[in-house]
């Protein structure tokens, strides 16, 4: 029969053996995903409490979702790929070979063939309000042809492509 407190103590050491330590900071490739699902979240122009309605959650755990405090287990990343409409490996995209190599043998993977290397923005382009807001814009415009052309011309005005 267990005393009182002794269930705490049992509880603490089940958590601490499996990993997860309320008191530490959220992982790096938790903060990584949750903010990837962020970004196509407000790429699509959709709420927190949409997603979250989408999901069967309140907005609050899209939140803790979003900074990186839940860990996204493998059945709500694949609900969250289906919802955003994107592959589960999007939420891995750019994801910085620091943060990849002290978490797993990252580049030594990608050397083997198992994963491939991404090019990342330096500058954290897609996260810029302007890039959000000149794609909800762009995906506002409801006619294709005229959407086609106004991509074309956005092309015509950057670099020639090498």
């Amino acid at each position: 029969m267990l005393k009182i407190g002794e269930g705490k103590e049992q509880m603490a050491r089940a958590e601490q053996v499996g990993g997860a330590d309320k008191d530490a900071r959220p992982s790096p490739i938790d903060v990584h995903v949750g903010s990837r699902i962020r970004l196509r979240r407000t790429l699509l122009g959709m709420s927190q409490e949409r997603l979250g309605e989408a999901l069967g959650l309140t907005f609050q755990q899209v939140q803790k979702y979003e900074r990186g405090v839940n860990r996204v287990g493998a059945s709500r990343l694949f609900d969250l790929s289906r919802v955003l409409d994107v592959p589960i490996s999007f939420f891995f995209d750019d994801m910085p070979d620091s943060v990849a190599s002290n978490y797993s043998a990252g580049s030594a993977r990608r050397a083997a063939g198992f994963s491939e290397s991404h090019d990342g923005f330096g500058d954290d382009t897609l996260n810029r309000r302007e890039t959000l807001e000149l794609v909800r814009a762009y995906y506002r415009i409801t006619d294709p042809a005229v959407r086609k052309r106004v991509f074309d011309l956005i092309k015509s005005m950057g670099p020639a492509e090498s």
